[in-house]
Formats: structure tokens, C-alpha cells, sequence
């Protein structure tokens, strides 16, 4: 049943069928098929799946990202990095590193990363000496980091499917965010000073204070969440409604870059990449149900425990499979189909839930700026104007340095899990 689940799944995304759309009819036809369930038991799973407040965060956070793209936060973020890191060898680069921290604290998306920074990054970075298809790769690899720091898209999801704690989930992503960001800094110092580009400058403490007043308002937006939701003041759904108020008085009331014009559009669009994630989220749960049914989770695990008990083996094959399926599917789309299959057996086997969840979303964030449906890739290369293959030439050595970040995240889970532990969180 799963397995003409999956083959029926294939072949309509192979036949240009939308993901969701595939998804929901080859979940219809495999129940249909194999059970002689109720139509009506089906919509309403779907429905079910939607209805869920903790989901309510998705489209409230996609509205910050885009009230900070449109709201002129970017330039003032460049530039507290460039006063914060910008001395140092290889500044630029690391400039382009920090920013990206920053911005996805703010907006947790990758995409909305690379629309209002990356073109300010790439340029600053070639005017400093940086070739341009090394500032192209450093800005896609660095954009992954928007969708692991907090307050991360993919974080919320991922914990709304697995039923864990979302504001859990999503203090977890700082530090691996932060590891990862080391590791291409590290890259990039070597990298710099090889070829003796960005040497250092002196620290000029007055640029740093007025860089820091003038981005200390959108930089308040993640300590704001973040505390509220450690300290027990509200929930990961109402901070990122607490977030969209907050970022519109910046962008629209101080910084008066937004107009009502501006608003309606910016709705609209988060509208519809609202509805295509809770499509996706509402075809899954027919998924979810037909693999439940047929045992997929049980099998999974049978097989998983016959060729190892050892966690960190377990979580190496979990790893090299989210990294295959992460080049062809979208991370939303596979964190609906595979948390559901991958999670259970992996708790049977002693995986810990929140290193696996946290796992999963960066290892799927590889799928952003990997071929062949990257859609970092795509931005990238619609704001440099550079072909996609030079995109992808140029993105080798960045890319490499992130999957091996994640590697070590994957090997040693107390980068994940001791944070946490050390403040009494888990």
C-alpha cells in the first residue's frame, strides 16, 4: 500500500503534477485500492490537519519576513555586521555570514535571506576584492541559516507534525545555527588570508554605535521572542503574531517604507504561500494515514534495528537519506511525508526527538541550495543575473563546508542537546 503509494507519488511529480496535488491523489487512490474507507473520513483528516493553532504561526511568520524585506531592514542589518565583523581578516565575508545570522532571527526564511540581502552581499563583496562566484556561493550557503535560527519556518512545521515542543525546537536551532555560521567563517578566514584579501582594519568603536542604534529596533524582534517564549509569557503562535505587530510599527510607523498599497500585496502573497504549505499539509495527513495503516513506521524501524542499535549509525543512514530526498523534493513537502515515517521507529530505537527534528530540518535546508529544485539556487540567480550552472560551479567549496557542519551536528548531539541541558530547558 505505501509502496504504490510512493511509486503513484513518483510519477505524478515526474509527470509536472504540483507536489500537493500529487501527493492527495496518490493517497486517495492507495486507500481507495487497499481499504474500504469513507470519503468522508478522508476530508475530514485533511481538515484536521489544517485546523491546528500551532500551524497559525506559518503564515504569521512568512508575514514578518516579508515586512522585513519590503520594511528596509536590510541595509540597516549589513550594516551592524559590517561594524561588528567587518575589521576583521576577511571582513566582508564574514560580514555576509553575520548578516544572514541576524536577518533570520528576524524573518526565518532562506528565500526572503537571499531577496533583501543578498544582492547588498555579493556586490559589497566584490568591491572588496572577493571573486563574484565565490561571493555568489558564500551568500547561498550562508542563506541556510535563516531557516535554522530562530524563529526558523521549518522549525515551527517540524514541530507541529512531530507534535513536540515548537518553542523548544526552536531554541534548539540557535546553536547548531551558530556552529554551522563558525564553520563557514572559519572557511572563510582561511580562504581570505590565503589570498590576502579584506586584510584587517582597526575596530572604530564609533561606527559600531551608531550602526547598533540605528538596526537595534528590528534586532530587539528575536530577543523579544525568544524570551517571551522561554520565560512562559506566550506561545510560539502568539510570539509570531506579537512578531507581525511589532515588525509593521518598524517598517511602516518608524521607518515609513511600507504603504497600505504595500500591505495588500504583501498579504496576498503571504496568503499563497500559506495555502500552498497547508495544501501540502492537508495531502499529507492522507500520507501519514496510509502509511499508519500499513505499518511503514513498524517496517522502518524492524529493518533499521536489524542492521544497527547504535543511535549515531542510525542517525548517519537518516542523514544520507533526508540528503537524497532533500535534492528532489521540497523541505516542507518532505518534512509532511517523512517525520511521520522516520520519527516512531527512530524513538523506538533510542534516537533522541529533538536532535532527530533538529537534523532533519537543517539536513532538508541542503535542499535549498542543491540541484535540482534549489529554490536558493533560483534566487540567487535571478539576483545576480549569473546562470545556474556557474551558480552551482561557484557553490561547491561553500556547500561542502555546510554539509560538514551538519556532519559533526549528526555525530555529536550535545552541539544540539547540551545547550538545552545546561539551562534546565530539557
Amino acid at each position: 500500500m505505501s509502496i504504490t503509494l510512493l511509486l503513484l507519488f513518483l510519477l505524478l511529480c515526474a509527470l509536472g503534477c504540483p507536489l500537493a496535488i500529487a501527493l492527495g491523489l496518490a493517497s486517495v487512490a492507495s486507500i481507495a485500492l487497499f481499504t474500504s474507507t469513507p470519503v468522508h473520513v478522508l476530508s475530514e483528516s485533511m481538515f484536521s490537519a489544517m485546523n491546528s493553532f500551532l500551524l497559525v504561526a506559518v503564515p504569521l511568520f512568512l508575514l514578518v519576513g516579508q515586512l522585513m524585506d519590503k520594511g528596509g531592514v536590510a541595509d540597516r542589518i549589513f550594516d551592524f555586521a559590517h561594524a561588528c565583523v567587518g575589521w576583521l581578516p576577511g571582513g566582508m565575508g564574514h560580514v555576509n555570514v553575520a548578516s544572514s545570522v541576524v536577518f533570520g532571527g528576524i524573518s526565518g526564511s532562506s528565500v526572503a535571506d537571499i531577496a533583501s540581502l543578498g544582492a547588498i552581499e555579493i556586490n559589497a563583496m566584490t568591491r572588496h576584492g572577493y571573486d563574484k562566484g565565490y561571493a555568489v556561493g558564500m551568500t547561498l550557503a550562508t542563506s541556510t541559516l535563516s531557516s535554522i535560527i530562530p524563529p526558523s519556518i521549518l522549525m515551527v512545521i517540524a514541530g507541529s507534525i512531530a507534535n513536540q515542543s515548537i518553542g523548544l525546537l526552536l531554541i534548539a536551532g540557535l546553536v547548531p545555527g551558530l556552529f554551522i555560521a563558525a564553520f563557514l567563517m572559519v572557511y572563510n578566514h582561511f580562504y581570505s588570508v590565503r589570498r590576502g584579501i579584506c586584510k584587517p582594519t582597526p575596530f572604530v568603536f564609533s561606527h559600531f554605535g551608531k550602526a547598533a542604534a540605528r538596526a537595534i529596533l528590528p534586532m530587539l524582534t528575536p530577543v523579544i521572542l525568544m524570551v517571551g517564549i522561554l520565560d512562559g509569557f506566550f506561545t510560539p503562535t502568539e510570539a509570531a503574531a506579537i512578531a507581525v505587530v511589532y515588525t509593521f510599527f518598524i517598517a511602516a510607523i518608524v521607518y515609513k517604507n511600507i504603504t497600505w498599497a504595500d500591505m495588500r500585496r504583501m498579504l496576498m502573497e503571504t496568503g499563497r504561500a500559506s495555502g500552498s504549505i497547508l495544501f501540502i499539509a492537508a495531502t499529507a495527513k492522507l500520507a501519514a494515514w496510509v502509511f499508519a495503516f500499513d505499518g511503514l513506521p513498524v517496517a522502518v524501524g524492524t529493518w533499521l534495528g536489524t542492521i544497527t542499535r547504535d543511535t549515531t549509525v542510525i542517525m548517519v543512514l537518516i542523514f544520507l537519506f533526508l540528503v537524497v530526498v532533500g535534492m528532489f523534493m521540497d523541505a516542507i513537502a518532505a518534512m509532511f511525508i517523512l517525520i511521520p515515517i522516520l520519527l516512531p521507529p527512530a524513538l523506538m530505537l533510542g534516537v533522541d526527538p529533538i536532535h532527530l527534528l533538529v537534523i532533519i530540518v537543517i539536513t532538508l535546508t541542503l535542499g535549498l541550495v542543491t540541484p535540482p529544485v534549489g529554490v536558493c539556487l533560483f534566487a540567487v540567480s535571478k539576483v545576480t543575473g549569473m546562470s545556474l550552472e556557474d551558480v552551482i560551479r561557484h557553490s561547491v567549496g561553500p556547500v561542502s563546508v555546510l554539509i560538514v557542519s551538519i556532519v559533526c551536528l549528526v555525530l555529536f548531539p550535545v552541539l544540539v542537546l547540551g545547550p538545552l541541558k545546561l539551562f534546565g530547558l530539557y
